[in-house]
Parts: structure tokens; sequence; C-alpha cells
């Protein structure tokens, strides 16, 4: 996954950089030992659905430092277990002309990292009804900085593992990252 997202930053043209990414995924959903997907749906496998690409959900992001607070973010889990993240600061942007804004977490567990789950009015119908996710640096899932400001693309979004098999546990979208907005862009579920 790292390989795939430095290959993504790279690139000049954000569409052909997701077809790219596109690809790259259904690789490995196809073939990786550490599928999401369980065994029994692999031969049948044909690709993950997404919305079309759509330029007008790729922002940039202004990052506000905020004053560190932790949180224990609920997790897909059947224990009703959590993660403990701390909140470092906030993205504020603008989606379709509506000023948005989203908080940006540090996990304070196993692999560390930056991580940015959301939800939106999607979310349920045709997207992962617990949302997706943007950034999560601990897998690599980051699609850079230009300038000083946070690359947002939502054509990027994806869903945590856990929408494919329960075996996976997921940190949910907590309430600060659920938007009133549907953003029809990045996978879909179904």
């Amino acid at each position: 996954m790292f390989d795939l997202y430095a290959e993504v930053r790279r690139a000049q043209d954000p569409q052909r950089a997701w077809q790219r990414w596109r690809e790259g995924r259904d690789e490995l959903f196809a073939r990786h030992r550490q599928s999401p997907l369980m065994e029994s749906e692999r031969p049948q496998f044909n690709g993950l659905p997404y919305f079309e690409y759509d330029d007008r959900y790729r922002v940039l992001a202004d990052v506000v430092l905020a004053d560190p607070q932790a949180y224990d973010i609920a997790t897909s889990g059947e224990d009703g277990g959590s993660y403990r993240f701390t909140r470092f600061g906030k993205a504020r942007f603008a989606l379709v002309g509506q000023p948005l804004e989203l908080e940006l977490y540090w996990l304070e567990g196993y692999g560390g990292g930056a991580f940015l789950p959301f939800r939106d009015s999607t979310s349920g119908k045709s997207t992962y009804g617990a949302g997706r996710y943007l950034l999560d640096t601990v897998k690599g899932a980051d699609l850079g900085m230009e300038g000083d400001r946070l690359v947002l693309d939502f054509n990027f979004a994806y869903n945590p593992s856990c929408a494919y098999d329960p075996r996976w546990v997921c940190p949910l979208a907590p309430p600060p990252n659920r938007l009133d907005v549907a953003i029809e862009a990045g996978e879909r579920y179904g």
C-alpha cells in the first residue's frame, strides 16, 4: 500500500493516479494474503465499486492545529471496544462550495500515524454505513501536501477492512467527522 500511494503522490494527473490506485487496490484485494476479503469471496472478485472520478471532490485543506484532546473512538468489534486517538488538528476546506471541517487524529495504538475517518449523508445508502477513510498514514494512505495545504481527494475515500469481513476491527467515524453533505466520490458499498 505504501508503494501504491507513493506512486499516486508522484503522478501529475489526479484522475490517472486514481485509476492506478483503483487497479492497485483491486490487485491487493484479489491476491494479497492480508486481503480484507474472505477467502471464499476472492475467486469471484471482479473489483471494488466506485463513484466516477469527479475533480470537484479534490480539495486542498488548511490544517489548523487544535488543542490535543484524547478520544476513545468506538470500533466495529462486537465487544464494544475502542482505539485511543488524540485530536491534533482540523482540516478546513470547501467542498462543492460548502465550507466544511474534519478533525485530524493521531493513533496512539499499534503503529501511530495520522488518521482521518468521515461519514456523510451517503453512509448506509450508497457507501458503507460506518463511514470511510481518507487518511491513514500507518498504512501509507496519504496523498500528501501541496505547499502548506493538505490534499483531500474524496475520490480516494475507501471503506475500512471491517466492511468486508467482521474479523477485522476498525475505528469508526466519530461525531465531529460526520458531515451533513453527500460526498458521491470514492468507494461505494455493495
